[in-house]
């Protein structure tokens, strides 16, 4: 009676953990998705798709190379769970960063990696086909990194136009990196920063909504300021906090949402 006891409750057991596993999971990233799971998701309303681009660049000796990669993922992350029917794309990481030979701007420092302006439109405009063809109708370019904005809007153009007929759009929410630039560095200017500490490229704002988003990105013990350039900053990321990116990533998040809501609103 014990041992029949105790199969029954192995197999009870055993039937709880596959059917745990049998769920699908809660996640917006679809590459944690199978593809029944996508499919699913996808016919069940969740048509918007985010398609997050960072670039893989220096960003001083206090920042890792993947900072944009990283907070554009958990960006995008934020933004999908708050619109309730939207996804989100694996990140772009290569993107154009200057010449290569001879070496300009960021590619001055080691790690830095740059791709063509051409093979990065050429990505984006394979990815956006091929996620439409997974039935997504609307597909967002979110892009972290201000240095190929025009690309983007270029490659969303071009398929807004060849896909007018079929109802699929292309958006570039403008409210992501303007709320990232001109909106943070106006929010700390508030408090009393100095623009020159506030800096436009892992300075006080850069490294501060890193804090808030991605932590583990940042050396905080070694931030330091140095000539402007220098050693790769453009800032004085000294006095950043977690406590001041939260200003940003809160209004980063906010302010996409509306935006990405109004563009997707049926016409």
């Amino acid at each position: 009676m014990f041992d029949r006891c105790l199969r029954l409750i192995l197999m009870l057991t055993a039937l709880g953990a596959i059917g745990a596993h049998a769920q699908t999971p809660a996640t917006v990233r679809v590459d944690e998705l199978t593809w029944p799971e996508l499919k699913a998701r996808i016919d069940a309303g969740a048509t918007t798709v985010i398609i997050p681009i960072g670039g893989t660049e220096q960003n001083g000796p206090h920042m890792a190379l993947g900072k944009h990669n990283v907070r554009a993922a958990l960006l995008a992350e934020r933004i999908a769970n708050a619109l309730g029917n939207a996804l989100v794309a694996p990140v772009v990481a290569y993107v154009p960063e200057g010449s290569i030979d001879p070496p300009t701007a960021h590619m001055r420092f080691p790690g830095t990696i740059s791709v063509p302006v051409s093979a990065f439109e050429a990505v984006l405009d394979g990815a956006a086909r091929s996620l439409r063809r997974a039935g997504f109708r609307d597909i967002v370019l979110l892009g972290d990194h201000g240095g190929y904005l025009k690309s983007l809007t270029a490659v969303a153009s071009r398929l807004d136009h060849e896909w007018a007929a079929a109802q699929v759009r292309v958006h570039v929410p403008a409210a992501y990196y303007r709320a990232a630039d001109q909106g943070f560095a106006a929010t700390l200017s508030a408090r009393g920063y100095r623009t020159e500490e506030i800096g436009t490229h892992a300075g006080l704002a850069d490294t501060s909504l890193t804090l808030a988003v991605a932590p583990a990105v940042v050396r905080v013990d070694r931030m330091r300021t140095a000539p402007s350039g220098a050693d790769g900053v453009y800032g004085d990321p000294r006095r950043s906090s977690a406590e001041l990116g939260a200003l940003g990533a809160d209004a980063i998040v906010a302010d996409t949402v509306a935006a990405i809501r109004k563009a997707t609103a049926p016409r």
